[in-house]
């Protein structure tokens, strides 16, 4: 899919928070990167760089999700463009739970040795 254009960006704006502050990736890169991602299935490490940073377009996507605003985009682009998005992830983690190690059993009794006489 072609990456949406300056042209197509007022359309979408309704949908998006306003820019604050010194912003540097546009919401417009930031749309594009995140469709990037799902048509692709690529990992956000492995982004291109024509996006900036992985980790500011990765943390951006992740407010805009945890405050509803990637659900109204998508469907800003569903009606202004046709373009369905859905989204469905499945996180594996690698990490194996931390199990105190409690060591081997503690001796009890005193084993005899070898040597008859010693004991």
């Amino acid at each position: 899919m072609p990456e949406l254009t300056e042209e197509q960006y007022p359309a979408l704006h309704p949908y998006l928070p306003v820019q604050r502050g010194n912003v540097v990736v546009s919401n417009l890169t930031i749309i594009n990167a995140i469709i990037h991602v799902a048509e692709t299935g690529c990992a956000w490490r492995a982004l291109p760089e024509r996006f900036g940073k992985w980790y500011t377009v990765h943390a951006r996507m992740r407010r805009w999700a945890d405050t509803g605003v990637l659900d109204r985009l998508f469907d800003g682009l569903q009606e202004h463009y046709g373009i369905r998005v859905r989204i469905e992830s499945l996180g594996l983690d690698r990490t194996t739970p931390k199990i105190p190690f409690t060591g081997p059993p503690k001796k009890t009794g005193r084993k005899p040795s070898a040597n008859q006489a010693a004991d």
